[in-house]
């Protein structure tokens, strides 16, 4: 049967009450604002510094995955939605107490699509967006002008985090913000696409 979206939540909350090695919430915050002060410094150029917090965050992924599958005991997920369900749910929950609202979307039209009445969220070209009512990395920070005007995306390593936990599990995706309340957005949100299945390649001189 089905996990629903009830038992993931459920999940999450027992694999955080579970968790012997919490950090301090203030001080998780302070050293990563600690962090994105030092790369600001080394790099002196926002659009360097959110291709290096993504780096950092896909290097923490891929580790983390494996802590992530051995304590939570989930099977393969069965579709592209069923995955953004366990990210919010139970992937976020159970790393950072916070459980985001998850929005499915479907294929883009693309000209080449065929017609369909059944909506495939399997497939390259689905997606979700996570909306992050709390984030643990922003405490404490306000973000000067000059960030502001420089496209600086503060908590981009979550976007690495995600690319780099979902790559272990075959899937190739593209994590993004699109908005951000430390930017005078009304919202955070971060948008999760599918780009591809990386089972689907078979190894050079494999059949």
């Amino acid at each position: 049967m089905a996990t629903t979206s009830k038992q993931y939540k459920a999940i999450g909350e027992d694999l955080w009450k579970g968790r012997t090695e919490k950090i301090n919430a203030e001080l998780f915050a302070l050293t990563y604002g600690g962090l994105v002060v030092q790369l600001i410094q080394d790099y002196e150029d926002y659009a360097e510094v959110n291709k290096q917090l993504e780096k950092m965050g896909y290097n923490i992924g891929t580790r983390l995955i494996e802590d992530f599958l051995a304590r939570s005991s989930l099977g393969r997920c069965s579709d592209f939605r069923e995955v953004g369900e366990v990210v919010a749910k139970v992937g976020f929950k159970s790393f950072l107490n916070i459980t985001p609202a998850v929005t499915h979307s479907g294929i883009p039209p693309p000209s080449s699509r065929p017609s369909s009445t059944t909506q495939q969220s399997g497939v390259p070209g689905s997606s979700f967006i996570l909306t992050l009512d709390e984030n643990p990395l922003t405490e404490f920070v306000e973000l000067p002008d000059e960030a502001l005007e420089g496209g600086l995306w503060f908590s981009n390593v979550l976007c690495g985090v995600l690319r780099g936990a979902l790559e272990m599990v075959q899937m190739q995706v593209q994590a993004e913000f699109l908005s951000d309340v430390l930017r005078g957005d009304e919202s955070t949100e971060i948008r999760v696409t599918l780009l591809k299945y990386l089972e689907e390649e078979v190894p050079v001189g494999e059949d």
